[in-house]
């Protein structure tokens, strides 16, 4: 294995393990404010007790995902040296303000938020607790226009310097407000409130079904039920938009996330379909002008087909195709169960079916997520920066041997700090909210 793809592994196992933990800590710290909130107003003890108990599981998710994340930018470094010294200026201006201008403030936040319970007013109390959600999904903003960069290149000039060509920041602005980043925005951060929905609701099912905290877990579950089918249409619905841009931005990714190799105005989209690299092993029972619809909204719409693409232009198609659907059928099986839950939310005592359920429901959001980020990712191949930048020309100089055994290491030691932190949270959330 050359040292390209042996960065690009160590890359995509350092982001999908730190992004186990990333999109609860975004969507749990909203619903935590929320909970603190109608304490502040309603005076009851119990969203008292609901903000701490989902609140420390918060804390332990909070605290794996910030050690996770650290190698991440290391990388760029060590791995991606030639990234960053042609796109360096950009892309390390906005992790900088990430890291001074959000995680700073969300840590900070995080401190006050654990230890001013007995310190604090309720209400200062809470507004600390909105502030850790905020930070946190500020985070988000600038690290996913960090990425819009990569997918969508804006607001930049290749200027020529004695160590040869880069990348200058010439508009700010359109950087900023790169469509692209807030579409990336908009579905990451539903896709997370989503996923921490489904998460209180699993373990409050899990709890219902014991008769454990009955009042405290009711509460929670009607919450959580709000949350998770709002969250869910939101996902699929600018899920839709996101798609449209795509289309129009990176159509060699479309085209891979649909094996869609020829060329064609009314563009059908088939039931039955095995994807390969150079052309479909199967297709059957076809849809007319689906494609051009979901693609383009307009069933004349002509979809671009991957052998109108050079083909080292092209993304890996079997693995973009896969998963696609894979995020897309579970998207779509969470909408059902989340508007099932919302409308048993007032009786969830006797929807014994649906509580034993809901546990296993769990991972099903990671997997989606995790799906996605596969997307975006590999579907952007074979450019590190969208049409402006390979992947292959951004790699470090480094040997492959010496790659190779950091990655090892790195798997190694991730898989032990996950499994601790896993466990932890599992012990917290069995063992319930305490009872002062």
């Amino acid at each position: 294995m050359d040292v390209i793809m042996l960065s690009r592994l160590q890359f995509a196992a350092a982001t999908m393990f730190h992004f186990i933990f990333v999109p609860l800590t975004l969507g749990i710290s909203i619903l935590v404010a929320v909970m603190e909130t109608m304490y502040v107003r309603s005076g009851n003890e119990v969203y008292k007790r609901m903000a701490k108990f989902w609140g420390h599981i918060f804390l332990i998710n909070f605290a794996v995902g910030v050690v996770t994340g650290i190698t991440l930018e290391f990388q760029f470094g060590t791995n991606w040296s030639k990234y960053s010294a042609y796109v360096g200026d950009i892309f390390g201006s906005l992790l900088a303000i990430e890291a001074t201008a959000a995680f700073f403030l969300e840590s900070t936040f995080v401190a006050v938020w654990a230890f001013g319970w007995n310190k604090l007013s309720p209400k200062m109390h809470c507004i600390a607790a909105w502030l850790v959600a905020g930070a946190g999904n500020l985070s988000a903003v600038w690290i996913l226009i960090a990425n819009g960069f990569m997918q969508n290149p804006l607001g930049y000039k290749i200027v020529d310097t004695p160590n040869g060509p880069k990348a200058e920041l010439v508009d700010f602005f359109a950087v900023l407000f790169n469509p692209f980043a807030w579409n990336e925005f908009v579905h990451t951060v539903s896709g997370a409130i989503a996923l921490s929905a489904f998460f209180v609701l699993g373990v409050s099912a899990w709890h219902l079904l014991r008769k454990n905290e009955m009042d405290l877990f009711r509460r929670s579950f009607r919450i959580a039920a709000g949350f998770a089918i709002v969250a869910s249409l939101v996902v699929a619905v600018q899920g839709h938009l996101h798609g449209n841009h795509v289309a129009e931005i990176q159509p060699a990714k479309l085209a891979a996330m649909e094996a869609h190799f020829e060329t064609q105005a009314n563009a059908p989209m088939y039931l039955l379909q095995i994807p390969g690299q150079d052309g479909n092993v199967l297709e059957a029972l076809p849809i007319p002008s689906l494609l051009s619809i979901l693609a383009f909204n307009d069933p004349n719409a002509v979809v671009k087909g991957l052998n109108d693409f050079p083909e080292d232009q092209r993304p890996p198609v079997v693995i973009t195709f896969l998963s696609f659907r894979i995020m897309v059928g579970i998207g779509t099986l969470m909408i059902l169960v989340a508007g099932l839950a919302w409308l048993k939310r007032n009786n969830i005592d006797d929807q014994k079916l649906l509580l034993r359920a809901l546990p296993f429901m769990i991972p099903l959001p990671y997997i989606a997520i995790q799906a996605g980020w596969i997307v975006a990712e590999v579907g952007r191949q074979p450019w590190i920066v969208y049409g402006l930048m390979r992947t292959s020309d951004a790699v470090s100089p480094v040997q492959p041997g010496q790659v190779g055994t950091s990655l090892v290491a790195m798997v190694l030691i991730y898989t032990l700090l996950g499994a601790a932190g896993i466990y932890l949270m599992a012990r917290a959330a069995k063992k319930g909210p305490s009872k002062a």
